[in-house]
């Protein structure tokens, strides 16, 4: 169920919005490397994945928690290289970026400065405490709102009627308490909400 344009993306309309800085810079052809902070489940990893999508950017996804320096500097060399043969820019998107110790951050940075990659890092802590200041004054960050009860509630149904990505095959019928139970269980966490959704459905 992860959106695949703009328009398939719920809530967040701060961030996404037509007429905000990031949809503003993807419109004349500039992405900014920028951070999303905010709680799990609110659309960080789908929103990188959009960005790039519109831009026409190749998309490396990595983990802060699991990737070394080797592996940084690996991708990175792709980047360069793809940049150099095919002109194609590389989003290079670390999930946990501040779980990065100064040394891996200080290996992406003058990537960043040169323009080699677009960093786009997502945190589920205030990036201040933990990105090293020269790298955080290179990015803009972007605070992502938890999802309201409303945008749980749409992203639940939008599963349930979705027959190519999501459960709609299965004719699910959700009585009404059991939506707002779902939504109250998910703690405005759109992942939560949709595994709890499809847990259940498979029970039944």
């Amino acid at each position: 169920m992860r959106p695949r344009d703009f328009s398939d993306f719920i809530g967040q309309e701060h961030v996404i919005g037509e007429n905000t800085p990031l949809r503003q810079s993807l419109e004349v052809g500039g992405i900014p490397s920028f951070i999303l902070w905010g709680p799990p489940g609110t659309g960080k990893t789908s929103l990188a994945n959009i960005v790039a999508k519109s831009s026409g950017y190749h998309f490396q996804m990595l983990s802060a928690v699991t990737v070394g320096v080797s592996e940084l500097r690996a991708s990175i060399k792709q980047a360069r290289e793809r940049l150099g043969m095919e002109s194609q820019r590389t989003i290079l998107f670390i999930d946990e970026i501040p779980r990065f110790n100064k040394s891996q951050q200080d290996v992406i940075l003058p990537h960043v400065e040169k323009g080699t990659i677009i960093l786009i890092g997502a945190t589920t802590e205030n990036p201040s405490f933990e990105v090293v200041s020269p790298l955080l004054s290179r990015s803009r960050v972007f605070p992502l709102n938890p999802l309201t009860e409303s945008d749980i509630e749409q992203i639940i149904n939008r599963a349930i009627n979705d027959k190519e990505k999501g459960l709609g095959s299965f004719r699910v019928k959700l009585r009404d308490e059991v939506l707002e139970s779902l939504v109250k269980l998910s703690n405005s966490d759109a992942r939560m909400a949709l595994n709890t959704l499809e847990l259940a459905v498979h029970a039944t």
